[in-house]
């Protein structure tokens, strides 16, 4: 009977969780460390918490090693002589010494269907740009972003409402559930791993504020899918009336109106209706600065003022 394979675990948020999950309870594998961020300040209260992965790993008896740059600790990481490294979501890049270190190398779980989406903000793209699928890709890293050969990838169709958070959680329990029977395919020579077609590759960057503005002259079909996908954070937002106007819902029936001027605001049915490039839609629930969310109709009745005001 072949020794387990020593493992390293490398990941932070909850995203990661599910895969380390997956390989320690496959005994042909054994996690002799996991590498996670240091702990943070979080929420309100600003109390420093432990990262998801961190709190999986010492339920399950393993050392966490938490520095503020992993190239910090490649010596410590040498002395643990794994076999192999699996990266999660660690939001820092791997140094080129440590891709080296492993007998296999260091494996990384992809949110995206590479080489679409390589980047950052890859369960944002598809849902913003309306695509059908979406998936996990599991590759063999190397020095650049993204880039590496793919051993395994396997996909999921997006629902009419899915976001981020909807799409993380799926993806998050695929990739863990192919993970180990990939790894040891790969460790046989039975899964090779494929370089990727740069021809077909595209990058997406990490979000910022500005891109979760409306753009009123885009279709309402567009600004729909925005505003699910810039969920939870940075939000799709406009201004109206020197004040940021959050909307954090609409209705999946577009109206097929043409009315009115590009970010005006009416009513329909009582409810707030914005008219865009092409179609107009409604505002299920909205957040105006320093306000709390509230529905459409309520906002309606205190804010009656908006109606036939452009948004900007």
């Amino acid at each position: 009977m072949k020794p387990p394979i020593r493992t390293i675990f490398i990941g932070t948020p909850a995203f990661s969780v599910p895969a380390l999950e997956a390989l320690l309870s496959d005994h042909d594998f054994n996690v002799v460390a996991v590498i996670s961020q240091p702990d943070r300040p979080i929420g309100r209260k600003q109390e420093v918490t432990p990262t998801p992965v961190k709190q999986s790993a010492l339920l399950a008896g393993v050392p966490v090693l938490q520095p503020e740059k992993i190239r910090e600790i490649i010596p410590q990481i040498s002395e643990l002589k794994p076999e192999i490294i699996i990266v999660v979501a660690y939001a820092q890049i791997i140094p080129e010494e440590l891709l080296r270190l492993p007998k296999f190398g260091c494996i990384n779980i992809h949110a995206s269907l590479l080489p679409k989406y390589r980047g950052a903000s890859v369960l944002q793209a598809p849902i913003l740009n309306g695509d059908k699928e979406s998936g996990v890709t599991i590759m063999k890293m190397d020095k650049t972003l993204d880039t590496g050969p793919i051993i395994n990838q396997a996909k999921i169709n997006l629902e009419p409402d899915e976001t981020p958070s909807t799409l993380a959680k799926k993806l998050s329990d695929l990739g863990a559930s192919i993970l180990t029977t990939t790894l040891k395919k790969f460790i046989s020579g039975e899964f090779k791993a494929v370089p990727q077609n740069n021809s077909f590759s595209s990058y997406v960057k990490m979000l910022t504020k500005d891109d979760g503005r409306i753009d009123w002259n885009d279709s309402a079909e567009n600004i729909e899918r925005k505003v699910r996908a810039m969920m939870p954070w940075p939000g799709a937002w406009t201004t109206w009336d020197g004040q940021t106007l959050k909307i954090t819902a609409v209705n999946k029936e577009i109206r097929r109106i043409e009315q009115y001027r590009p970010g005006e605001a009416f009513s329909d049915h009582g409810k707030l209706a914005i008219q865009c490039g092409i179609d107009a839609l409604v505002v299920e629930r909205l957040q105006l600065e320093g306000k709390s969310v509230m529905g459409s109709e309520e906002f309606l009745r205190g804010n009656a003022k908006i109606l036939h005001q452009i948004l900007t």
